[in-house]
């Protein structure tokens, strides 16, 4: 299954997913399809979790790498490939070229996380860091496919890639096929695009939902203009779908097959991988976990059963802990307060023996003694609590005024 540039923008059909599917056996793994008790209460029906973040490579880009590295000539694979990405498109062609024997270049930031950089060269890629932003490493990629004619391995604007990830919509159709709802992450959209080619043409009534960051949610103008448009600043935490620009070949697909575009916000982002470590017991990164937040958003939107695509599971340490720290602040149970006391020894005890008695767990604190706002016989005290939700916060906060102290935030 190999496409040229003159038909790049041919369409996928579902044809060209089983045969994708064929490629991949014993390549990619048939990934858990994982019942959510917490999320099937929320919802009114129940609800499944698609475990691509167990994807060898940590996601599902590796479906659609390997088949459009397999599909390359003779001559293509004798050129190598090349690739721009920061993290999960990168090791999953890393794998598929080592797979494949294939030499693989992989342009990556200079700022990505040190273990994708690694993971990148574990799999077998040479990896160059260039530029601050994806954009300026993509465009090193490109020219280095130009000097050099190696085949450029586009993320999600290829036919290929696209029908490897629509493999995805034929394993959920075949482990849950009473499903009536697919909630997929999108960022270009070949994921959703894939999904949607499989699901919709087996099982036409199944509905099929894309979901976007907020502030990188390029399909939403896209859809109403009928055509790819650009964001000039994406901004999301959720850099697995953080694009500016749809894909020409999944727009296409996406406008024809997706039935619905929903965005969420950082602070549901956050929420949606709390709950899955918290629940699911599964480490899920911000872009994979965007499909669980579009569910607590708006629970009663989805029709049951429910199928909800963990698409990738690759996140940094530093940023798990601090999405971690931001989703338990969106649900209430982390309080950060600033408070005045009279400097005096004992003081600290005191105020912490208040805490004590309300169950608020102390994290940290800090004083302040020298600000000329203060009086001379004041300090100011900022605490982080670990509380469980907005009523024991508003419960600290009681105590706190009640034992007379002065709380500034």
């Amino acid at each position: 299954m190999s496409y040229r540039a003159a038909d790049s923008l041919r369409s996928v059909t579902l044809d060209d997913v089983r045969g994708a599917q064929k490629m991949l056996s014993g390549v990619a793994r048939v990934t858990a399809m994982e019942g959510s008790r917490h999320l099937s209460q929320l919802v009114g029906a129940p609800v499944h979790l698609k475990c691509e973040n167990l994807q060898r490579t940590g996601s599902f880009k590796l479906r659609g790498a390997y088949v459009r590295i397999a599909g390359l000539l003779p001559e293509e694979r004798a050129a190598g490939v090349v690739a721009a990405s920061a993290g999960n498109h990168a090791q999953g062609v890393a794998l598929a070229s080592s797979l494949l024997g294939v030499h693989a270049t992989v342009f990556m930031p200079k700022g990505a996380p040190l273990p994708k950089i690694s993971a990148t060269r574990d799999y077998g890629a040479e990896v160059r860091l260039h530029g601050q932003v994806v954009d300026e490493t993509l465009a090193a990629a490109q020219e280095y496919a130009a000097a050099t004619g190696a085949v450029f391995i586009h993320p999600f604007d290829h036919p290929d890639v696209i029908a490897g990830q629509g493999t995805v919509g034929l394993e959920i159709l075949e482990q849950c096929p009473e499903v009536r709802t697919i909630v997929v992450g999108m960022g270009g959209g070949g994921l959703a695009a894939g999904v949607a080619v499989a699901a919709k043409a087996l099982r036409p009534d199944v509905r099929i939902v894309g979901v976007q960051a907020e502030g990188a949610a390029c399909y939403p103008p896209s859809l109403a203009a009928g055509r790819p448009m650009s964001l000039l600043n994406p901004a999301t935490m959720a850099d697995g779908i953080k694009v500016g620009r749809p894909g020409a070949v999944p727009f296409g697909i996406v406008d024809e097959l997706v039935d619905e575009v929903r965005t969420v916000s950082e602070d549901q982002l956050s929420a949606a991988l709390l709950l899955c470590l918290e629940r699911a017991k599964l480490v899920v990164e911000p872009a994979g976990a965007s499909p669980v937040a579009a569910l607590l958003a708006a629970p009663d939107a989805f029709e049951g059963p429910v199928v909800a695509v963990l698409s990738g599971g690759n996140v940094d340490p530093v940023l798990m802990q601090r999405v971690l720290r931001h989703g338990m602040a969106a649900q209430g149970r982390y309080l950060a307060v600033r408070l005045r006391l009279t400097d005096r020894p004992g003081a600290l005890a005191t105020l912490l023996g208040v805490l004590s008695a309300v169950d608020a767990n102390v994290l940290d604190v800090s004083h302040v003694r020298t600000d000329p706002r203060l009086g001379l016989t004041e300090a100011e005290v900022e605490l982080h609590l670990e509380t469980e939700g907005p009523v024991h916060c508003a419960e600290v906060g009681r105590a706190l005024r009640d034992a007379g102290y002065t709380v500034m935030s």
